[in-house]
């Protein structure tokens, strides 16, 4: 059997030195992204030693790209779109004409065209798609407001880039390259009678309009049938396989049949799942391929770069960089606050997107093609982008540092106001009125462990507040009388509107222990008399948990086996009625020492 194999190659070689590399970064208190960019130098062609096969680092990143928006839209509702649309459809195409007319400034400056400016200008003005999202998810802000916004903006800039790689080559002609129109039908051209451009055009609204109209109308009941279907058959093997067929699938069909990008197909197929009960089941069968998926996007950048770059352009590079990192998040800043948004939210929302990613170096490969750019600006972009990812971390950490800054400062006002440093509105968003609630028990997490946890606390008489980041859950629960935050736990300010000062007990019953372990930690520091109940599935994970400040860790594997040995050695072995059966499924799910 031959083992000269370039996909096992490339995987091995990326995801190790990946691993080993981001080792390495956190060690050194660096963000992990530097890591796995070095690992794309080193086994790029531009360094010394074995070289992975490029083409193939880049479609696997591609499928960490579906992979990731897929995850997204299963936690980003249609209404959420909607919601966002006043500010998120004017904002990107107001930063992306800032950054164009910056990008065209510069390349004027290198003595390149205007069509050559214009071009690369637009693809500075993109973000990347797996960049943002992982900042936003590493941060819990997918389902706030200011992560609503942003993944809004990015579906527009998507909306933009797909329109300008169609009409690219039939305008290439007018911009100083060589003109492609082989993809426009010349009868029906003549037949409009409006020019190739404007037919491309014509053709593109239509066919990304037939893909939308077809995923909210169709999509939201074959989809969701279909993953229902195949959850009734009890095969977690079969479910996994079905989550990862549709993701795959839908992004790969939308691409083919209607033109737009695997991203955006992968979006909708995850924002019409959404509307199903079985939507957190799906996000957490496509974890690990999403995370495992995204670390080779990154590798795959870094083997974009050439070292010999930072010799030869040093001052075009950083040029290329200011643009980027400083110019585009500066006009995202300043159009958020111009919409009246509080200064937290257009902090992030400018640091979310002072990056560049997977679109840019398909429009500048585009450009080159079409001899619309020289070879050297697919170096700027790739420098510009591994510099501004490798950044971007450290600009959300000033930002989470300077957030809590403005909270400590309204905070600190006697009377109420908020006029020392942030506006009122920004106090009401980032600065929410803690709960009345005191002596009483924060539940995280309300699946079916939570819910009867939650119900055994109610009925036992204690006061419970149920912090849940599917905002439709947390609404009906305010509905029945149970006080909820609706916002993912960890985001900022949600314990302290949960009154984790003045709780007694703080229950994590969500499955993921990595998550429930930084749960454990913030909530310890803001309260060391807090008693805190946490779920594990092994005694890795109770190990784990503890060393973060646990009081009691409910292993489930170790209270089925005691559960079943009780029933058993309980006495005469009588026959089991249907309420001793749900009686002992609830003593499962709520820990006895609460």
């Amino acid at each position: 059997m031959p083992h000269a194999t370039p996909l096992i190659a490339t995987l091995v070689a990326g995801i190790c030195l990946a691993f080993l590399a981001g080792l390495v970064a956190h060690r050194f208190r660096l963000p992990p992204i530097a890591g796995y960019l070095l690992a794309g130098v080193v086994i790029g062609p531009f360094t010394p030693g074995f070289v992975a096969d490029q083409k193939l680092a880049n479609e696997l990143a591609e499928i960490g790209v579906i992979l990731l928006m897929f995850g997204v839209g299963l936690h980003f509702s249609l209404k959420d779109l909607l919601s966002v649309r006043a500010i998120a459809i004017p904002g990107a195409i107001g930063q992306i004409v800032v950054a164009t007319l910056f990008g065209l400034l510069l390349a004027l400056a290198m003595g390149w065209s205007a069509g050559s400016g214009f071009v690369f200008g637009l693809s500075l003005s993109v973000a990347s798609t797996v960049v943002l999202l992982r900042a936003l998810q590493e941060r819990r802000m997918v389902e706030t407001e200011r992560g609503r916004i942003a993944v809004g903006w990015l579906i527009v800039e998507d909306l933009v880039m797909v329109l300008t790689l169609v009409l690219l080559p039939p305008l290439a002609g007018v911009l100083g390259g060589t003109a492609q129109t082989a993809d426009v039908d010349p009868e029906l051209t003549r037949a409009l009678g409006i020019g190739a451009v404007w037919t491309a055009v014509g053709v593109t609204a239509l066919k990304v309009s037939a893909f939308i109209a077809l995923m909210l109308v169709v999509g939201r009941k074959v989809i969701p049938m279909i993953l229902h279907y195949v959850a009734h058959t009890g095969s977690r093997e079969l479910f996994r396989l079905s989550v990862l067929a549709i993701a795959l699938g839908v992004a790969y069909g939308s691409a083919k049949l209607f033109g737009v990008s695997f991203a955006l197909g992968a979006f909708f197929a995850g924002m019409v799942l959404a509307e199903s009960q079985l939507s957190q089941q799906a996000a957490r069968e496509t974890l690990p391929l999403r995370d495992a998926f995204a670390v080779l996007f990154f590798v795959s950048v870094g083997m974009l770069f050439n070292p010999v770059n930072l010799i030869e352009r040093p001052l075009a590079i950083l040029a290329t960089f200011i643009t980027i990192v400083f110019i585009k998040s500066a006009a995202a800043y300043l159009i958020v606050k111009s919409f009246g948004y509080p200064r937290t939210i257009a902090l992030v929302i400018a640091a979310s997107l002072a990056q560049i990613g997977e679109f840019s170096f398909i429009l500048v490969v585009l450009g080159v093609g079409l001899d619309l750019l020289p070879a050297v600006a697919q170096d700027l972009v790739v420098a510009g982008a591994l510099f501004s990812i490798l950044v971007n971390p450290l600009l959300f950490m000033a930002v989470d540092h300077y957030g809590a800054r403005l909270d400590a400062a309204a905070a600190q006002e006697p009377d109420g106001s908020t006029a020392a440093v942030p506006q009122p509105e920004e106090a009401a968003e980032d600065v929410p009125e803690p709960t009345a609630l005191i002596e009483h028990a924060i539940v995280v997490g309300y699946g079916r462990v939570g819910k009867r946890i939650v119900e055994r606390l109610r009925a036992a008489g204690m006061p419970v507040l149920v912090i849940e980041e599917r905002a439709g859950v947390a609404e009906a629960l305010r509905e029945s009388g149970i006080e909820a935050i609706g916002e993912p736990a960890g985001g900022r300010g949600v314990l302290l509107q949960a009154n984790i000062a003045g709780a007694r007990w703080f229950v994590t019953a969500i499955p993921d222990a990595f998550a429930a372990g930084t749960l454990i930690e913030q909530a310890r520091a803001a309260n060391g008399a807090i008693r805190i109940v946490a779920r594990a599935a092994s005694g890795a994970e109770a190990d784990h948990l503890r060393q973060f400040g646990a009081n009691h860790i409910v292993i489930a594997k170790e209270e089925v086996a005691a559960a079943m040995a009780d029933r058993l050695l309980s006495g005469e072995a009588r026959p089991a009625r249907e309420e001793d059966g749900a009686q002992g499924e609830l003593n499962l799910a709520a820990p006895s020492s609460l």
